[in-house]
């Protein structure tokens, strides 16, 4: 008896010490980059307004009045338009291929379809980057001229990368509708089309946001993939087609090259900070639909 309250011990603390080891890492990584970021305007007197609201970005130079040029509007921009663009693209599809596999296609379909989708999950952003750069990038270049690059270019390949994502969880939302709820709509003499849209979606809603809000949080922090193909442009964009930059590509190509605790090491951590400000929106946003589920 004494070893299995010796051994239930040691569990609750090895579960309890993990947890706050997590707990530490989170606070840790906010309390960083937050402090980090926020330097640039309290230690190097950055403006708040200049940051978000100007476009031009050469943070070693300064304008005529002696202001650093550290416009983060156009990258703003671009990571925006990305993750709106890549979600109302790959929605209707992952929408579409979620409701064929619980609905239509039964558990064969399903059997088959969700490896698939599995597979699709974890191939690397690299990979679809380099899928992007090959093919993409030139027939954008033969059909709208330009060089390919750019906002279409970057909106496309992200729609591959978060396809499968929304498609997976929204396989899970729908596969938790009741199957009673089914069966008493065909009962009541609704045809399967419309107990699919009145009762099985509409029950699955949740769900499905939650899919589509997890879908937009990996197209905005997506780097990588979006680099390669956006052109890297740090202008507003006058077209889809015109090269562009996000957040994460001017990120990932500069911090290499800047010194820590200089002016230029620390804009970028602001846009590191914008970066994990959004992505603990779409977390409230998340819980949020989630909380609204439960009543």
């Amino acid at each position: 008896m004494k070893s299995k309250a010796r051994l239930e011990k040691r569990g609750k603390f090895l579960t309890m010490l993990c947890t706050l080891i997590m707990l530490a890492t989170v606070v840790g990584i906010i309390a960083m980059v937050a402090a980090k970021g926020l330097s640039v305007f309290f230690v190097d007197k950055v403006s708040i307004v200049d940051f978000l609201f100007k476009s031009e970005w050469s943070p070693s130079s300064v304008d005529s009045s002696g202001k650093h040029l550290v416009g983060a509007l156009p990258m703003i921009i671009g990571s925006f338009s990305v993750t709106l663009l890549s979600t109302l693209l790959a929605t209707p599809f992952a929408l579409g291929a979620a409701i064929y596999m619980n609905e239509i296609s039964g558990n064969r379909g399903k059997k088959i379809l969700q490896p698939i989708i599995e597979l699709l999950v974890g191939i690397p952003s690299v990979v679809y980057g380099m899928i992007g750069l090959s093919t993409i990038v030139p027939f954008i270049r033969s059909f709208a001229g330009g060089s390919g690059f750019g906002i279409l270019a970057g909106t496309l390949v992200l729609t591959i990368m978060v396809l499968p994502t929304i498609t997976s969880l929204s396989v899970n939302a729908i596969s938790g509708v009741e199957q009673s709820q089914r069966e008493a709509a065909l009962a009541l003499g609704t045809t399967r089309w419309q107990t699919t849209y009145k009762v099985v979606l509409k029950t699955a809603l949740p769900g499905i946001m939650t899919a589509i809000v997890l879908g937009m949080a990996r197209a905005f922090g997506e780097a990588l993939a979006v680099q390669m193909v956006i052109g890297n442009t740090t202008v507003i964009p006058k077209s889809l087609t015109t090269p562009a930059s996000t957040l994460t590509s001017i990120l990932t190509m500069s911090m290499g090259n800047s010194i820590p605790g200089q002016l230029e090491n620390n804009i970028l951590w602001a846009l590191a900070l914008v970066l994990m400000l959004m992505s603990l929106l779409f977390i409230m946003i998340i819980h949020f639909i989630g909380n609204r589920k439960k009543v």
